[in-house]
């Protein structure tokens, strides 16, 4: 059963016209009828190729942004996959992390004392330092996954040695005594387990099976945009690949 984790609004559809970079698109607002016809430059808050997602004719859905001296007056919400939104703003993965450590059915951690973001490990900052009642830490890595074939949810869609690098913080944390996990936010619906995209990234997949060895917890949860509202679906396994 769907569990509703946020809302996430948008104010305008429109069609992929072309991504110049990695940060910026360019979109034909499609609606509501006071912006139709506009082409308009938009901010792309993932870093992913996102191939099947932004290609030219495709639907996304828009957000206007709130500081008028942005370069981008709009930000790209979702994508449009299989008669599906998928989320590919990934400012949002904190917040959806959040909800699931503090959801009592949905966390994988248990009751947590207090939960701290952004903190510094080594040469890095890692997304959660979570504190058990007991005082245990748990350094907690979140990623998030927009690729699906088959079935299986991938992670990462273009290479990532700051990915990799995260991993092996995780895998130095739990040498040194501490809890230490990575949650992956899978925003596929049609995603039935998580593997490393080996293809994509070597050195990430190697890092990641690593990282299991190294007992690491991998929490791969599924999510769907619908309606404005972000979904809890499901939690899923790691893939029996390797």
């Amino acid at each position: 059963m769907a569990i509703p984790v946020m809302e996430i609004a948008w104010d305008a559809k429109g069609s992929f016209r072309l991504r110049p970079n990695r940060f910026l698109g360019i979109v034909d607002i499609t609606g509501p009828k006071k912006d139709k016809g506009k082409a308009v430059k938009v901010h792309v808050h993932d870093p992913g190729r996102l191939k099947e997602l932004l290609y030219p004719g495709n639907q996304v859905l828009l957000k206007k942004a709130t500081n008028p001296n942005r370069k981008t007056a709009w930000d790209i919400i979702a994508a449009s996959y299989e008669n599906e939104w998928i989320l590919v703003h990934s400012s949002y993965h904190s917040d959806i992390a959040q909800w699931v450590i503090k959801n009592k059915t949905v966390s994988p951690f248990g009751k947590i004392k207090n939960i701290e973001l952004e903190v510094k490990f080594g040469e890095s900052r890692l997304d959660f330092l979570l504190t058990r009642k007991n005082g245990k830490k748990i350094w907690v890595e979140v990623k998030g996954c927009t690729l699906a074939v088959d079935g299986v949810a991938l992670f990462p869609d273009a290479p990532t040695k700051r990915g990799a690098r995260h991993l092996q913080h995780l895998i130095e944390a739990k040498e040194k005594g501490a809890e230490s996990a990575i949650v992956i936010l899978v925003f596929r619906p049609d995603a039935k387990c998580f593997a490393p995209h080996a293809e994509t990234d070597p050195e990430f997949s190697r890092t990641f099976y690593s990282a299991l060895d190294a007992k690491v917890e991998v929490h791969p949860i599924k999510f769907l945009y619908r309606d404005g509202i972000v979904n809890y679906i499901e939690k899923i396994p790691v893939c029996d690949i390797y």
